[in-house]
């Protein structure tokens, strides 16, 4: 369990034995376990540190707390791996590769086999396929789909008639219907009085989510695709961002092209307090969903 702060748990002493619940500060984060569940694993990096008769070698931060200079975010995963040797991840993880080398780090091989790209005959070594994808669709089959749709736009319309082109398009400019989403990560800093005005940082990147040819349509050149370069039309992806950083000129972007939000949400992390101000700094990740009939 990972907690901002706790000044009541027992801090370790300095004799021989562990206590029975341990107190870590990993990269700014606060995890309370018990002894077991560290040195459940032999041979592994924490299991080497707990074992230890000599527990004055271990570093500690400035609340005695036993310091480990790694990713506070990750270790969750490593954590919960020491808990029952089982690992369990979100939907869509998207930092695979970097938990991967935190278990290198830590010593644990079956959870590195674990998270191993795995070769398939239409991906090489390294080259995991974008989960976000759904089976592949048929051009035939989605382009005799929006030929419906469009005759039924403009059915008893004179002039209405519409064609197919050679390249799967449509004679009249029909714009299809689809879902986008925009999603960032930024952090702020807010200082011990919440009536304060918090202080906000930049945006970092904005990514983009969706079906291919329509985050083309509505970006163009200011969509970065160098992450997934390939990505045919009617696939999707989740590892497009935007060469600008403001999402309001995003916004303008999907409501110039008929796009309205349907949709948003956030969440928000303590990262770091600040030891002699009490400011501490959140972390935020950002989503709004747009739709367009």
């Amino acid at each position: 369990m990972a907690l901002a702060d706790n000044a009541s748990c027992a801090k370790p002493s300095d004799d021989a034995v562990f206590p029975e619940i341990i107190e870590l500060n990993v990269g700014g984060q606060v995890y309370i376990t018990r002894h077991n569940t560290l040195v459940s694993v032999p041979g592994s990096l924490l299991w080497e540190m707990f074992t230890q008769k000599n527990i004055r070698s271990l570093a500690r931060d400035n609340k005695g707390r036993f310091f480990v200079d790694r990713d506070g975010f990750l270790f969750r995963y490593i954590l919960d791996y020491m808990r029952d040797q089982q690992l369990v991840l979100p939907e869509h993880f998207p930092e695979r590769s970097r938990l991967q080398r935190e278990a290198e780090y830590f010593k644990l091989p079956e959870l590195v086999k674990t998270l191993a790209p795995k070769l398939s005959k239409q991906n090489s070594i390294g080259d995991e396929p974008c989960q976000s994808d759904p089976e592949e669709l048929s051009p035939s089959m989605d382009t005799a789909r929006n030929l419906a749709a469009a005759s039924a736009i403009l059915g008893g319309a004179p002039g209405g008639s519409i064609t197919a082109t050679a390249g799967g398009g449509t004679g009249q400019d029909i714009r299809r219907s689809g879902f986008i989403t925009i999603g960032y990560r930024g952090s702020y800093t807010l200082g011990r009085d919440s009536q304060t005005d918090a202080k906000f940082r930049r945006v970092a990147r904005i990514m983009v989510c969706g079906k291919t040819s329509l985050a083309k349509e509505v970006f163009g050149e200011t969509l970065n695709e160098s992450r997934d370069p390939d990505r045919p039309p009617e696939r999707y992806t989740s590892r497009y961002y935007l060469k600008f950083t403001f999402l309001e000129q995003a916004f303008d972007k999907l409501a110039d092209s008929g796009f309205h939000m349907v949709a948003c949400n956030s969440t928000g992390t303590c990262a770091f307090a600040h030891e002699q101000t009490d400011d501490k700094i959140w972390t935020s990740y950002t989503e709004y969903v747009f739709y367009r009939e």
